[in-house]
Order: structure tokens, then sequence, then C-alpha cells
């Protein structure tokens, strides 16, 4: 009896360890910094954003100056006057939060950008990603900077470096 019982937990652990899944992760952050288109759009982006960003700044240091004005005349105004002003400063508050939004909003400007000009770059890693997992076998191959979480993970499976090397770059220019 004892002998079955061991043949038999001898070839359920063979069978266990032949279907075995393999594992590996990558630092998607890590590849990217290695990625100089990546910095490129990242420069892009950061400068658009500092452009509208003045725009939207701009609008509403003139809406302070007219709210100023407003205040400093309001003696002086008949109701009518006030009525007029008071609308013409509600109307470049609602014009500066429209610009806003538009260019800063969800689905605004800068994401539909950023996602344009960054996608084709994600999809050139997430090729390579696939390329290293058909080349060691892999299974699955988490991204260490998800939303799964990874208490723990050897190093020997971070397959970051190889990625960054079947994209062309030279990996270790930049420290984890």
């Amino acid at each position: 009896m004892k002998r079955i019982i061991l043949i038999l937990a001898f070839t359920l652990l063979t069978f266990a360890a032949a279907t075995a899944q393999r594992f590996a992760y990558v630092d998607s952050d890590y590849i990217l910094k290695h990625m100089p288109e990546y910095a490129s759009a990242q420069k892009q982006l950061s400068a658009l954003s500092g452009q509208w960003q003045k725009e939207v700044d701009s609008r509403y240091q003139e809406i302070d100056r007219l709210y100023k004005a407003y205040n400093a005349d309001q003696v002086l105004m008949t109701p009518d006057m006030k009525k007029r002003r008071e609308a013409e400063i509600a109307d470049k508050e609602k014009s500066a939060k429209d610009f806003q939004n538009q260019k800063f909003g969800p689905g605004g400007e800068l994401e539909q950008r950023s996602n344009s000009i960054i996608k084709p770059i994600q999809d050139k890693m997430s090729k390579a990603i696939q390329a290293v997992a058909e080349s060691d076998d892999l299974d699955m191959i988490f991204d260490k900077n998800s939303e799964v979480i990874m208490l723990y993970a050897n190093p020997r499976y971070d397959k970051s470096n190889e990625v960054i090397t079947k994209l062309g770059l030279k990996p270790g220019a930049f420290a984890k």
C-alpha cells in the first residue's frame, strides 16, 4: 500500500513539474527610460502642456484684472453697467474653464496627444516583450509597475534587460 501511494505521489509530482507554468516579470518604467523616443515624446508633451498652461494662466490673470477693475469702479457704476461688467467677467471665467477642460480635462487634447504619441512606443515595447516570452518559452510575463501586486520577485526572473536588448538598446544606462 505504501508503495502504491509513493508511486502515485511521485507520478503526480512528475506530472506537476512537467506542466508547470513559467513566469517572469518586466519593469516597464525601466524599459521606457531606455527608449530615446519615449524621452522625446515626454519632452514634446511637457512643452505642449506648458504652452497650454501659460494660456490658461493668462486667461485667469485677465479675469483677475477685470474683477479688480470692477471692484474699483463699482461705486461709480449704474446697475445696468454693473450687470454688463459682471456678465463679461462671468463669460470670461466660463471661457477660461472651458479652455482648461478642453486641453487638460478627461478626454482633452493633452490626453489624446499623449495616447497618439505614446501608444506606438508602448506597442513596440509590447512586441519586444512578446518576443522575449516566446524565445524563453515563458507562459506569462507580469509588469512590475502594473496593478498586479508583486510582493516579491526573484531578480533572475526579471526580463527587462532582455526586452531592452530586443529593442536594440543597451541595458544598464539607467539604474532601477
